[in-house]
């Protein structure tokens, strides 16, 4: 501990002090917080097993059904500070239900005598400060201004979802236009700061977001939309295309602006390192950077979107749906929007490429 006091600046160790004292209190406050929810909160003080059998569904799967006898003390409310006493219920899948233990929070049904959920918020609070504490010591103020950046972009986003909620004349497609320029330029100059290389990076994003979205709106208009399911937004009441390119518009956005990024800061650190560097050198440089990271983008893109649905093909799948219904049903959406993401991701490549040089070449006309 003395060793790396002595390594430390003073501003470190007061930073190192301030997360200490903010993770402290934050936690002492989220364990503390039970009068600011409306719900009941029971906290889990003793659990006994009552029953156990075995079930049979219709296709012969065999699953185990148990039942609980719960015993906890209220934390809020009327009712704080008795005990209360019900059953609960689940299978060993845990598909839908929950195997409670002593110490757990949970919030009651509006019945008051089951499980309506856990309360989690100690837990992703806890997460949340351990991305932060991972964050600051890799990227230290760059890391810091990320994580500002994220939560004002989580602030306009719910915003900009309250905006259109309670005025739905409104066109989300404008309302998310505008948001995610406001996301771009926000994250980036937080990120990096204000610099040519910001200025390329937030340029190809628009541009490339810009094209990539087009291409999609074109070719979905050309096609009639056949083969897109909109079946997991049946219950919305708002119209599911409009929605559907939104959430295009915001995915291909996260893909576009990583590799814009990548691509600026790649080509600007070889120029700052050999100023005499050729363009040409550096386009080929660009392209082979591109290259590179094209396959594995596209494959993140394709995992993240394709993982959100294995429980529901797990199901389809369990009821011996077939291949191509199961596929149709879950994964329409989701492999769209990967597609427009890839395409967005290769046409940024090139655009990236050709704006780092343009202000590359102005400031060697500087020079």
């Amino acid at each position: 501990m003395k060793a790396w006091l002595k390594n430390r600046t003073k501003s470190q160790i007061i930073t190192v002090c301030l997360l200490l004292i903010g993770f402290i209190a934050s936690m002492i406050f989220i364990n503390n917080n039970y009068d600011l929810y409306d719900r009941t909160i029971v906290q889990i003080t003793d659990v006994q097993e009552i029953n156990r059998e075995d079930q049979v569904d219709t296709h012969g799967n065999k699953d185990e059904h148990v039942t609980q006898h719960i015993v906890g003390e209220v934390k809020n409310g009327p009712d704080k500070g008795n005990l209360t006493k019900f059953d609960n219920e689940y299978i060993q899948s845990l598909a839908l239900d929950y195997e409670l233990a002593a110490g757990d929070e949970i919030f009651l049904a509006q019945d008051g005598e089951a499980t309506g959920d856990i309360k989690r918020d100690k837990y992703f609070v806890f997460v949340a400060w351990i991305f932060l504490a991972i964050l600051l010591a890799v990227g230290k103020s760059r890391g810091a201004l990320s994580a500002l950046s994220l939560l004002v972009n989580a602030v306009i986003l719910s915003v900009a979802l309250d905006i259109y909620i309670q005025h739905p004349s409104i066109s989300l497609s404008l309302i998310t236009l505008i948001s995610i320029i406001i996301f771009t330029v926000l994250s980036l100059l937080m990120a990096t700061g204000f610099n040519e290389k910001t200025y390329t990076a937030i340029l190809t994003t628009l541009i490339g977001t810009g094209v990539s979205l087009v291409i999609a709106y074109v070719a979905l208009q050309f096609t009639a939309e056949q083969g897109l399911r909109y079946e997991e937004m049946a219950f919305l009441t708002r119209n599911p295309q409009t929605i559907f390119m939104a959430g295009l518009l915001i995915g291909s956005l996260g893909a576009v602006m990583d590799v814009a990024i990548t691509l600026s800061a790649s080509m600007f650190e070889m120029y700052e390192k050999n100023n005499h560097i050729s363009l040409e050198t550096l386009k080929k440089a660009g392209y082979e950077i591109g290259k590179d990271i094209m396959g594995t983008m596209t494959n993140i893109l394709f995992f993240a979107y394709v993982s959100g649905s294995i429980p529901m093909l797990l199901i389809y799948f369990k009821n011996a749906a077939p291949f191509g219904f199961t596929v149709s049903m879950n994964l329409s959406l989701e492999l769209a929007r990967a597609l427009v993401g890839g395409i967005g991701i290769v046409l940024t490549i090139p655009i990236a490429v050709y704006i780092s040089i343009f202000f590359i070449r102005r400031k060697q006309a500087k020079l």
